[in-house]
């Protein structure tokens, strides 16, 4: 009797919802309070404004991308709630035309038409709303819209990423603040860009390239503005 191995695989693609929201916290966490940092510092700002200057812009960051979060995927949800519901309706209408449909998906995709007949009539037979909700529409378990779930990661993983730049403010030397915060910022940037695309199984060196390159970029023209406005004022 032949025993059946059942070959159970992790895919990537299951961390896409938090990933991404994980990442764009963290990194913007760090991006947007070390720059305003180095941007209140270079206006030579006293150590307790600065701290001050930081620690508003970690709540409000945070409060910032929970909300912008929860609105852009709750859009994304309600779109394929109006989808679904718009197929629903489809399939109690007319079933056997929404059969033909989804045959005509896998005909496209190499199968012969007899075959494809049959295995649109099995699923949707289990479950046509899924069925289609996968195959017509491409909405899947793994890639459906989560917006609870993208606000309080954002949220959480801004408030991380901006600590770690609040920190060197308390325990950095005044005369050196502005330098440590850039080399520990874009180390922290250089870290987190190297764990995300490891989580997500993309090239490392590209990933940790492109996060500092643009941290980099947005702390020199901070401190560029605020060494402007320091000697304006």
């Amino acid at each position: 009797m032949t025993r059946l191995h059942l070959h159970r695989e992790r895919h990537l693609v299951s961390r896409i919802g938090w990933l991404r929201a994980a990442v764009l916290g963290a990194n913007d966490g760090i991006v947007s309070t070390a720059s305003l940092i180095i941007g209140v510092a270079a206006a030579a700002a006293k150590p307790a404004d600065i701290l001050v200057a930081g620690a508003a812009g970690l709540v409000a960051g945070a409060m910032s991308m929970a909300a912008g979060e929860y609105v852009s995927v709750s859009s994304q949800s309600d779109t394929e709630q109006a989808d679904l519901a718009r197929e629903r309706s489809e399939l109690a209408g007319n079933v056997d035309a929404e059969i033909s449909e989804l045959a005509g998906i896998y005909v496209k995709r190499g199968v012969d038409p007899a075959t494809a007949d049959t295995v649109a009539r099995q699923l949707m037979a289990r479950d046509a709303l899924a069925a289609h909700a996968r195959d017509e529409l491409g909405i899947s378990e793994m890639t459906t819209a989560r917006p609870i779930q993208a606000a309080l990661t954002s949220a959480a993983t801004f408030s991380a990423g901006a600590a770690l730049p609040l920190a060197i403010v308390i325990l950095a030397p005044g005369a050196w603040l502005v330098p440590i915060e850039a080399i520990a910022s874009l180390l922290f940037l250089a870290l987190l860009g190297g764990i995300g695309a490891r989580a997500g199984g993309a090239p490392v060196w590209t990933a940790t390239w492109r996060v500092t390159f643009w941290g980099a970029l947005a702390m020199a023209l901070t401190a560029g503005i605020g060494r402007l406005v320091g000697t304006a004022v």
